[in-house]
């Protein structure tokens, strides 16, 4: 779950949203109610982290950066993730 005060959207999620037709509501469900399941505390600008969210019954990943400071999170991309990459519960990338 992140604490956002500010959500913004990134030319890149906002095309590939519509392509994989996930509304800013799913995102921000999945902002609101979502685990956690992998920080990248060495990504620039930001740290980013990966969510994981069930909306409706379908599985989302958010990946967001997060400014601390003034309580932003910064939406990168949104997917349903893909049952050959992730394990069963969609928490751990099987290796490839």
């Amino acid at each position: 779950m992140m604490k956002c005060e500010h959500i913004l959207f990134s030319r890149h999620a906002i095309t590939r949203m519509f392509e994989r037709s996930i509304g800013r509501d799913e995102v921000t469900e999945v902002l609101q109610t979502g685990q956690v399941i992998a920080h990248y505390a060495g990504d620039e600008p930001l740290p980013s982290y990966l969510l994981l969210g069930v909306v409706g019954g379908r599985r989302l990943h958010v990946v967001v950066g997060v400014d601390d400071g003034s309580k932003t999170c910064y939406i990168i991309t949104a997917y349903d993730p893909d049952p050959d990459l992730w394990d069963p519960d969609f928490r751990i990338r099987r290796p490839k």
